[in-house]
């Protein structure tokens, strides 16, 4: 997941190819009195585009942080929520949502990916 702000993903349930574009990126307080980092992204396939906002938990990203040494920064936080939005994809899971919070064993497991592909800055 090295481009997170434009790159395809699938093929879905379907058999369909989703091409996702990155948003942004805000504080979900500032939202949705929510205490998360909500990331949007528009996802668009033969047509059909959606919205999609992945809220990972603010509590969450501090504790894998601090567990394992990383930086939190706006492009890791990104890149997690991309990778979600990936597995959404291409297990149909959650993807008739428009806003999902990853749970933490997604979120530990996204990270792992990142790591294992040389992507997670370490603080």
């Amino acid at each position: 997941m090295r481009d997170f702000r434009e790159f395809e993903a699938g093929p879905d349930p379907f058999g369909r190819t989703w091409r996702v574009r990155f948003k942004w990126q805000q504080n979900g307080i500032t939202l949705r009195h929510a205490d998360t980092v909500d990331v949007k992204f528009v996802i668009e396939t033969e047509g059909a585009s959606r919205e999609k906002v992945i809220a990972l938990p603010h509590p969450e990203l501090l504790r894998r942080a601090a567990e394992t040494g990383r930086r939190m920064n706006d492009a890791w936080c990104s890149r997690l929520a991309a990778l979600h939005l990936k597995h959404m994809i291409e297990s149909g899971e959650d993807l008739e949502k428009d806003l999902v919070t990853v749970q933490p064993q997604d979120l530990a497991r996204h990270d792992q990916e990142l790591e294992a592909a040389g992507l997670a800055a370490r603080a």
